[in-house]
């Protein structure tokens, strides 16, 4: 997932400091957080005191039902809701929800606003998908795990830019820019892979209800609508629809942003005279009693609801949703799925393969850790070699290989993806495993080499 004002932090990171900031308005605490989250959820999976109650609570229904004492009334929904479905298929629906704000965000103002801005991070992202896709089919064509290629396509920003806002200023603001833009490229290229190529058999009926009622949201959105309400209950039918429709029902929370309004409900002329009018009034309201009075507390009030619906719902929903995405969803995303039980040694071996299913770990570990940097290293210098994109200010290419190998940093949408790829457990299990080394391995290798970069640069 990604962080809002991201591109703030990035810009402002060395023309401010960061004494008093709180933890958790850092861009490492949610990467932080997520970290012991996996090492608790390991120990849960393997304490012989844990693993049982955790195995259990994860799969525990969660549906709701109806039933009538005669029989003719017996209605469950959703139907086959657990508590592991619950958080990869409902909770997560807010994750990409989110994802789909900042896409929108990034793509009509931001840093892919524009085909000069954009052309770099979209074509590394692209080969930075590329390439450990046919790192992995190398090792699995024709197996039971081949199905997998989508695993290390991915890249985890929260863990990525986390490194380098530790590194400080060894590496170049613009590189960090340029991997965020990557990451949100990546984040749309990693939405279209799981909508093409991992939903199960599709329903044609509910996605075209589906598509009825997001023609409708977005025919109101036209005429002007602002209010939150319309866009909410239409959204959470739209999932429905999606969840029993085959396509996988995350992807209704990326369809659904991207109908959101970012056009604020009052305009600039609007906001500045009606704050000027309540301003005058609530200052026009003293009485004896303590500042606010009853009356001035209307006012102000008044002025909050102002102020809020002159920022855009999709600003407004981003900057809202934020905190609880970054420090609940993905944590408990992280709690639930990180957790494998090893039951050998043989888990750890990451080399281990067969004919019949092939090798997921030495086909998620090396592509993310050589496949995810050489893709992105390689399509960057395709582009500014060839004149389509310009290199990045104050940026070398061998810093930009060093960042690139914190792309490799898969983790969240991998482990998403890897739940989705297999149903046979031995399979996930053995690519949850390989994710974790494979994302250790390329930022321990990112973070030496940038290190080491800036050390030869010092000294020069």
């Amino acid at each position: 997932m990604r962080l809002f004002s991201m591109y703030r932090w990035v810009r402002n990171r060395h023309m401010i400091g960061l004494k008093g900031r709180n933890f958790f308005e850092t861009p490492w605490a949610g990467g932080i957080i997520l970290l012991l989250c996996v090492i608790i959820a390991m120990l849960l999976a393997n304490l012989p005191a844990t693993k049982l109650y955790y195995h259990h609570l994860l799969e525990t229904d969660l549906s709701l039902m109806i039933h009538s004492p005669d029989g003719l009334i017996n209605w469950v929904f959703p139907r086959g809701m657990t508590v592991e479905k619950f958080v990869n298929d409902g909770l997560m629906v807010v994750f990409f929800f989110a994802i789909g704000l900042e896409i929108k965000r990034e793509i009509v103002s931001g840093q892919l606003s524009t085909m000069r801005k954009a052309i770099l991070p979209v074509l590394a992202a692209a080969g930075g998908m590329l390439a450990p896709a046919i790192i992995f089919t190398v090792f699995n064509h024709g197996t039971a795990a081949a199905n997998g290629w989508g695993i290390p396509t991915a890249t985890d920003i929260a863990f990525a830019i986390g490194i380098l806002s530790m590194l400080g200023n060894r590496v170049p603001v613009s590189l960090k820019i340029f991997l965020t833009a990557l990451a949100v490229a990546d984040d749309l290229g990693a939405i279209l892979v799981i909508a093409l190529f991992y939903g199960g058999k599709v329903r044609i009926e509910f996605l075209l209800i589906a598509l009825v009622i997001m023609l409708c949201v977005y025919f109101m959105k036209q005429m002007g609508e602002k209010r939150l309400f319309y866009y909410v209950v239409p959204a959470v039918v739209v999932w429905g629809l999606f969840y029993y429709s085959g396509v996988h029902s995350t992807i209704s929370g990326v369809a659904m942003a991207l109908l959101i309004p970012m056009e604020p409900r009052y305009s600039k002329e609007y906001y500045t005279h009606k704050m000027r009018w309540l301003k005058t009034l609530m200052l026009r309201a003293e009485s004896d009693e303590p500042f606010p009075n009853e009356l001035q507390r209307f006012y102000l009030r008044r002025m909050h609801d102002l102020t809020a619906n002159s920022v855009g719902m999709s600003d407004r929903l981003e900057h809202a949703l934020t905190p609880y995405v970054n420090f609940l969803i993905m944590p408990i995303f992280a709690l639930t799925n990180a957790g494998v039980e090893i039951g050998s040694l043989e888990y750890l071996n990451i080399f281990h393969y067969s004919p019949e299913i092939g090798s997921v770990g030495m086909g998620v570990f090396f592509g993310l850790l050589i496949g995810k940097p050489l893709g992105i290293f390689l399509a960057s210098w395709g582009a500014v070699r060839s004149g389509l994109a310009e290199m990045p200010e104050g940026a070398t290419w061998r810093m930009l290989l060093a960042v690139a190998c914190l792309g490799g940093i898969g983790f969240t949408m991998s482990l998403f993806v890897d739940a989705l790829a297999y149903t046979d457990l031995d399979l996930i299990d053995r690519g949850k495993i390989a994710i974790l080394m494979g994302s250790t391995a390329a930022a321990i290798l990112g973070s030496l080499l940038i290190l080491l970069l800036s050390r030869n640069r010092q000294k020069s």
